[in-house]
């Protein structure tokens, strides 16, 4: 049974790392300003950085390979958060006083604890 769920963990968890290497890649390339702005195309230090970890491939532990690009050994949901902050926000906004949710409570809607920087 646990092999079969294995594929969809492997797709969520390749979100969260696609948003952290897109972050790292960000920061390699020298932007400032709102992290879903960022555009490194054309940019030599952040392709540089893009090639060395796509050469390593399977040679070397996922771990290691992740620090290289990201500065950590750790998997990191912060900059899914970060990327879709402005969105959070204007939900948020448009939110403010209505029941959100599916199961009929009459809650209004929260705001969420900011990404940490």
């Amino acid at each position: 049974m646990q092999e079969q769920h294995t594929p969809y963990t492997r797709y969520f968890l390749s979100h969260i790392l696609q948003f952290q290497f897109y972050k790292s890649l960000c920061e390699a390339s020298g932007h400032t300003g709102p992290l879903y702005s960022c555009n490194f195309a054309n940019n030599p230090e952040a392709g540089k950085r893009y090639w060395a970890m796509l050469e390593r491939g399977a040679g070397q532990p996922w771990q290691a390979t992740l620090k290289e690009l990201t500065g950590g050994e750790q998997m990191d949901g912060s900059a899914v958060l970060e990327y879709f902050a402005p969105l959070q926000t204007w939900l948020i906004d448009q939110n403010k006083g209505k029941t959100c949710g599916w199961s009929g409570e009459s809650r209004p809607a929260a705001a969420a604890p900011a990404p940490a920087a």
